[in-house]
């Protein structure tokens, strides 16, 4: 055996352990979840599945709920992690959702990834799983209501088992804070306008996935170390296993080729979009409490320049912005792709 075929054994045998650590974690962390409403024996087979880490989301979830819903997702399970503005009721009262609570370190769970990777442990296997945060809208090629359920179709007969998305950061003209926005609203009619042309893709072939970054955050906050800058490919929908896990968020997969979901010679792949809301006008007093708590990243004290950017209240428009508009434009600028799912029944 060559010195080449050597490593690439070494590093399959790492990833398997790594894999096999991460569904070790995520069935120990079970212990923290309690159930707050459990229909999960109302899921049938076949059901598309949404799960979610949620804390003081009250004010996202309507729209969250309601436009997945109408895509087609038939079940929803939510993690509320202490949530203090009725998130939980909220969630309770959902006649297709079921809700845990867990008063644990969202960091220490890997960011709720321990959390989800038991649900989807003990509920997904065998279904189409959508794993999202609430901040996160899905846009599909040919989006319309029900339109979901002909793409995991699709993408079963053809044998891929997953389906990868770039995350797109919308923001508003003008200070963030000034944005205003209401319960049940699409987060699009309030911060429509996002960055369209400074993605950038490099390979990590060990994961065979292209990581991406790029979008306002990039541009505004990081523009100076591009290094710390977000990473904006997600793979959030995949025909989920019990030996399945997420890596790293919704960013990469193990299997690694589970990430191998975006077009290339031969493959020509359908791909998404996340329209990510994180800039509504509650955006300011969020980044304060954040950067308190220092839960959302792994060395929390490299970002207080962004938070601060945050709490500044700044005004994130530029000439070049784009106002978002339709699945349809983000084809055009090169965003998403229908690929090869063209003909749809």
């Amino acid at each position: 055996m060559t010195n080449s075929a050597l490593y690439l054994a070494w590093r399959a045998y790492r990833l398997r352990w790594r894999r096999r650590y991460l569904l070790g974690r995520a069935i120990r962390k079970r212990k923290q979840l309690v159930a707050l409403c459990d229909r999960t024996k109302t899921i049938n087979s076949g059901d598309i599945l949404l799960f979610c880490t949620v804390r003081n989301e009250a004010l996202r979830l309507p729209y969250f709920i309601q436009h997945h819903r109408d895509l087609g997702v038939d079940h929803f399970l939510f993690v509320d992690n202490d949530s203090t503005d009725g998130t939980a009721d909220l969630l309770t009262r959902q006649p297709d959702a079921s809700v845990w609570q867990t008063t644990g370190s969202y960091k220490k769970s890997r960011f709720g990834m321990d959390w989800l990777g038991w649900l989807q442990l003990r509920h997904g296997h065998g279904h189409w799983c959508l794993t999202l945060d609430a901040d996160e809208i899905l846009i599909i090629p040919h989006q319309h209501a029900g339109r979901l359920p002909h793409l995991t179709r699709w993408l079963d007969q053809h044998g891929w088992h997953s389906f990868r998305t770039l995350m797109i950061d919308l923001y508003p003209k003008g200070p963030v804070r000034d944005a205003t926005y209401v319960a049940g609203q699409n987060p699009a009619d309030a911060i429509p306008y996002f960055d369209a042309d400074n993605f950038t893709h490099h390979p990590r072939p060990e994961l065979q996935t292209l990581l991406t970054r790029g979008g306002v955050r990039a541009r505004h906050f990081f523009q100076s170390a591009p290094h710390r800058a977000p990473t904006m490919n997600k793979t959030p929908l995949v025909k989920w296993h019990r030996r399945y896990s997420y890596l790293d968020s919704t960013h990469s997969l193990l299997p690694p080729r589970l990430n191998r979901s975006y077009p290339e010679p031969g493959f020509d792949r359908p791909t998404g979009a996340l329209l990510h809301t994180k800039f509504l006008n509650t955006i300011v007093e969020k980044s304060a409490e954040e950067k308190q708590r220092q839960e959302h990243f792994s060395n929390s004290a490299l970002y207080d320049d962004y938070y601060d950017g945050l709490i500044a209240n700044p005004d994130l428009w530029a000439p070049h912005a784009q106002r978002y508009v339709s699945w349809q434009q983000l084809e055009k600028l090169g965003l998403l792709t229908r690929g090869a799912w063209d003909h749809v029944d």
